[in-house]
């Protein structure tokens, strides 16, 4: 039988040594016990030369307390959880007794068997060995002699520093959630609060099994295929573990009905070897006043949870704020969009600014529900409502963003819609709403659509809505006024209008007699003003480059002095 001599001294053992309990991440960390391992390191110990005989696998067990005996039966004075110190001078001679002395330490949950090589015996004997590892019982056995009485009185002091501060990290605990419920904190920041809490991804989810709102751990487990794995996870009736990946779950209540559920996934922490920890007790603890947390939250909060989740993950795609592809399209989907196969289409609908947006928000989304229509909706501004379309890439696009836009403009009448370009898939979604935004911006509201179409799109910017759009740069602030400045200043000063007669020239296509007609002038008083316009701007008004360079630039002005939000000059 291979014997593993245990080598490892912690830093939070010496402390308990010496009288000072301290927390360590390799010896006791916050939210669980010292382990049988833990104990084995201390110099208390580990100066009797440890060595773990069989059930190396299972020396991360707890160990709730040290019991010293010497009895044939000391099963009956146990609770389970403890490490029990012997010389081996109790132990029946024959392999039945010592096989029944096992077994009723096992039966009871013994953490460890620890033996003294000194007195009776200089190597375990074959029938306790065999004995231990039919029932998994870790056995430790140490070559020199140990104060067992001092190896308690460490163990204890140890344990019991431990137990104080958890103690004091569960009544942090309950401080800290009860501070987020008085000042009215939503899910998201009582998620965030848990998942910095425990190192643990939380997640809140709905009754069909969306995920609202997913706060990553230290680990940052990943939402792929969520529905499919939290409906293999069953409900709990109180918080608890559930379900083939582990998770620990805890029901969250809405008026007396269970609305959804919180859920702590069962991942690693962050930069060590292992890969999963098992749940502590203060991680019980955290997951129960989420819970208490929520059902508050959710009774006192004006906006329903699906609501915010659909504009946080609206933001997020908008703002390229996710971590990678894969969990772009696993937070879609936890919200109940395809993510594969789909094709996306971006609209962004302006409302006034007195409007209700909220309810404007509501009941567009209500309307695409009815529809069964697949979409994020989700208010991105004050004024502004984001949708992200999900289409079978068979399905015309337009006729979709065109029921969107009767929808939306029968929620407000004065609202305008701009699509962008479809997107293929969830990376190109940012651009469509990029694209929406610029179309939004070029066109403005009042301006007259194509026939037969309630929406605006990118092939509805012509140069004067592009010019609108680009009214705030200082290059076309600059054109505008070196190629009229001299101009408006002349009207400015002699109240003449040379601007209206060069515009009416300019629409006339360089047409006098049709100019003269429009602005109902004669042609002489027509040839008269031209000639002082072109000796102002020392413009040539017969050559077609010079009048196409005038044209823009009066295009120019009347976006700069039209106002941004109405469409109207100013």
């Amino acid at each position: 039988m291979g014997l593993v001599r245990v080598t490892r001294v912690h830093k939070q053992a010496q402390g308990a040594q010496g009288g000072t309990v301290r927390e360590d991440p390799q010896a006791g960390p916050a939210g669980r016990s010292p382990t049988v391992a833990d104990v084995l390191a201390l110099p208390v110990l580990a100066g009797g030369d440890p060595r773990v005989v069989t059930g190396e696998e299972s020396v991360d067990r707890p160990v709730r307390w040290v019991h010293i005996t010497e009895l044939t039966d000391p099963a009956s004075f146990l609770k389970g959880g403890e490490l029990v110190l012997t010389t081996g001078m109790p132990l029946p001679d024959d392999p039945s007794g010592i096989r029944r002395y096992v077994d009723e330490l096992a039966d009871v949950g013994a953490a460890a068997l620890v033996i003294e090589l000194v007195r009776r015996y200089h190597r375990p004997p074959d029938a306790l060995v065999q004995a231990c590892t039919a029932r998994g019982l870790p056995l430790v056995a140490l070559a020199k002699d140990v104060n067992f009485l001092e190896v308690t009185q460490v163990v204890h002091t140890l344990i019991l520093g431990h137990q104080a501060a958890a103690m004091r990290r569960t009544q942090r605990v309950h401080e800290a959630f009860t501070a987020l419920t008085l000042r009215g904190a939503g899910p998201e920041e009582v998620l965030r609060a848990a998942a910095e809490m425990t190192g643990r991804t939380v997640v809140l989810e709905n009754l069909v099994h969306r995920a609202l709102v997913c706060e990553p751990g230290a680990a940052q487990a990943s939402l792929t295929d969520w529905e499919r794995r939290s409906r293999t996870t069953p409900g709990t009736d109180r918080a608890g573990p559930s379900g083939p990946e582990g998770w620990l779950v805890a029901p969250v209540e809405y008026q007396g009905e269970r609305w959804g559920r919180v859920v702590m996934l069962a991942d690693g922490l962050s930069g060590t070897a292992a890969t999963s920890r098992g749940f502590g007790p203060e991680d019980l603890t955290v997951l129960e006043r989420t819970a208490m947390a929520l059902t508050i939250a959710r009774l006192t909060g004006p906006t329903p949870w699906e609501r915010t989740a659909h504009r946080n993950a609206l933001r997020d795609l908008v703002e390229q704020r996710h971590r990678s592809p894969v969990d772009a399209r696993a937070r879609v989907a936890a919200l109940g969009l395809p993510a594969e196969h789909t094709r996306f289409v971006a609209v962004l609908v302006d409302l006034p600014p007195d409007a209700d947006t909220t309810g404007a928000e509501a009941r567009l989304s209500e309307e695409l529900g009815a529809t069964g229509a697949r979409a994020l909706v989700g208010l991105l501004s004050a004024v502004r409502v984001g949708v992200l379309l999900a289409l079978r890439p068979s399905l015309p696009w337009r006729e979709a963003a065109e029921r969107l836009s009767r929808a939306a403009l029968d929620a407000d009448p004065g609202a305008t819609v701009c699509v962008g370009a479809p997107a293929d898939g969830l990376a190109d979604v940012a651009r469509s709403f990029r694209e929406a935004a610029r179309v939004a911006e070029a066109t403005g509201r009042g301006c007259l659509l194509p026939p037969g179409r309630s929406f605006h799109e990118r092939s509805d910017i012509g140069l004067r809505r592009l010019l609108f759009a680009l009214r705030d740069d200082l290059r076309v602030q600059d054109y505008a006024e070196r190629q009229l400045g001299p101009l408006l200043d002349h009207d400015a000063r002699h109240g003449t209008g040379l601007v209206a007669t060069l515009r009416g020239y300019l629409d006339a296509a360089g047409n006098k007699t049709a100019a003269a007609r429009s602005a109902g002038l004669s042609r002489e008083t027509v040839y008269q003003r031209l000639h002082t316009i072109e000796r102002l701007l020392e413009r040539d008004l017969e050559s077609g480059e010079q009048r196409t360079e005038l044209h823009v630039a009066l295009q120019a002005l009347d976006a700069l002095r039209t106002h941004p939000h109405t469409g109207r000059d100013r």
